[in-house]
């Protein structure tokens, strides 16, 4: 199974407090969405991508585009009708990979194995959640939080689902990836995050 992927970049990024559009941050000299976008090329499951921009991130549009990939805009009402939108203009169809623009240290193998994952546990949503005490120990913010059997988690933003879903609003059948893995677990939404994403990236020479 190969499937698309959309690289999640038009949000506000207001709480990182700086002028410049946290898709384009820098993080150990390029981008925050350059390290996605060498993860995703490399994946050996993943067919295409395309980022995902809006009226918040203009700069980032303009970047991406320079840069030859493929964008679609969306008009950034929420995460799920970006979602939505981004289905319909590029007529996706099947499963579809989805990850934020601010894990720098996601990697194709990573999404290979989530990709690998999805194909075999039946459901129509794969969650990849990090357990919120992990995220915690390291200083990390805890942003967006998801419940899966009981259990809060911090959510990662990587996540297939079926695109014919994504057109629905009744209950979706999910399963869940929990993993501390470094891939997952810097995702950044504080000055402060991308602080310490850098020191653990260059202590575990993920770089």
């Amino acid at each position: 199974m190969r499937v698309p992927a959309l690289i999640m970049a038009g949000g506000r990024g207001s709480r990182m407090g700086l002028p410049t559009e946290k898709p384009l941050l820098p993080f150990l000299g390029k981008p925050l969405v350059d390290w996605v976008v060498q993860a995703v090329a490399s994946a050996g499951k993943v067919s295409e991508f395309y980022v995902i921009a809006s009226a918040n991130t203009p700069e980032t549009e303009k970047y991406c585009l320079a840069k030859g990939w493929k964008v679609l805009h969306t008009d950034a009402k929420g995460y799920h009708n970006d979602l939505k939108q981004a289905v319909l203009r590029a007529s996706l169809i099947g499963p579809v990979l989805t990850m934020p623009s601010d894990v720098p240290a996601i990697t194709g193998r990573f999404l290979d194995k989530v990709i690998s994952e999805f194909e075999v546990c039946g459901k129509d949503f794969l969650a990849v959640f990090v357990p919120i005490k992990t995220r915690q120990d390291l200083g990390l913010s805890i942003s967006s939080t998801d419940e899966y059997k009981g259990v809060w988690y911090a959510v990662s933003g990587v996540n297939i689902i079926d695109s014919a879903k994504i057109q629905c609003d009744g209950k979706i059948e999910t399963s869940a990836i929990i993993t501390e893995e470094t891939e997952v677990l810097l995702n950044i939404n504080t000055i402060k995050d991308l602080e310490i994403a850098e020191k653990i990236m260059m202590k575990t020479k993920k770089v």
